[in-house]
């Protein structure tokens, strides 16, 4: 599946894929209204449109749009879009993905066009998990500037798939993508971020008896947006699932809570910056709850397990 070969110098052929960071994250929703209602009133998006099948488009920066609704019977993954760091980025993640029999699958024009990316752009299916991957080499930045609401978010921050398979995902995603590990929970996740990104992750991957959708993640740029947005999930009877803590391989204050269709959604507040040249290495940490929560708060409440299944639908 994968290719093993590299260079002398321990450089993968995946070397030359390059990324900007994530480009948007698609879910499918069991009920549209109800849940652009909730990521505009309670998460803190911005309506950016519809797409010619109904979708909602959303942002929380100057880009086209973050996040992508779908209306669907089965709530859960859709794809996540990764922005490349050129067009030559992009071709040579192409290249390297049908080589090794990954088809990429291209994104129509007219498509392209409804969600403001280059039209090079292609999806491929996670060999791994399943999941549908998306990568571009641009996207339309917005004139208007995203006006904070209910929350100051500063970005779409992070998506996890939970796979029964860790070890080979993580390799599918270093050697073939050109991801980097930041930090690892034994026999739990890795921490990868796409590189040259300078965030300690973008991706996430989980360990779990069937793949899915483990959380996703929006950053926000004061630690008052997580309070407030405590009180703003316990006035709207939103359960929060867990939190808040602080995760000690990012650094990040988080706290975790659920969507209409009971989708685990984060806020997180500050985390590691990693220089493209000598980073620290990769730490692996023991399973234990204070290499999860340094502040020792509760795990996460067992009455409300993740849910998301994965759509793998190019």
């Amino acid at each position: 599946m994968t290719t093993k070969a590299t260079t002398k110098a321990g450089i993968t052929k995946a070397s030359a894929i390059r990324y900007k960071g994530p480009g948007y994250l698609a879910l499918n929703v069991s009920n549209l209204e109800k849940s652009a209602w909730f990521y505009e009133h309670i998460v803190g998006l911005q309506p950016a449109g519809r797409t010619a099948d109904g979708s909602a488009l959303f942002r929380c920066s100057d880009k086209h749009h973050d996040l992508l609704l779908s209306q669907s019977s089965n709530p859960g993954f859709k794809r996540m879009a990764w922005e490349m760091e050129s067009p030559a980025a992009r071709d040579a993640a192409f290249a390297h993905l049908s080589e090794i029999g990954v088809t990429p699958k291209a994104v129509s024009r007219s498509e392209a066009q409804e969600l403001g990316i280059s039209e090079d752009a292609f999806r491929i299916i996670d060999p791994t998990s399943g999941g549908v991957l998306e990568f571009f080499s641009e996207m339309e930045g917005e004139e208007e500037a995203y006006k904070p609401t209910v929350a100051k978010i500063q970005r779409l921050g992070h998506a996890l798939l939970a796979v029964p398979d860790l070890a080979a995902a993580e390799k599918f995603y270093i050697e073939d993508l050109n991801f980097r590990v930041s930090d690892r929970i034994d026999g739990m996740g890795t921490h990868m971020r796409c590189f040259p990104n300078k965030w300690h992750h973008t991706w996430g991957l989980g360990k779990a008896p069937v793949a899915k959708l483990n959380h996703f993640n929006f950053m926000v740029t004061e630690i008052d947006d997580i309070g407030k947005a405590i009180g703003r999930m316990q006035k709207n009877n939103v359960p929060v699932v867990w939190g808040p803590g602080r995760h000690p391989q990012s650094g990040s204050i988080y706290f975790y809570f659920i969507d209409p269709d009971g989708m685990w959604v984060e806020y997180s507040y500050g985390m590691e910056e990693f220089p493209e040249f000598d980073p620290r290495s990769p730490r692996r940490m023991a399973p234990i709850p204070e290499n999860i929560d340094s502040w020792g708060g509760a795990m996460p409440d067992p009455k409300y397990p993740q849910k998301g299944a994965i759509d793998s639908r190019l």
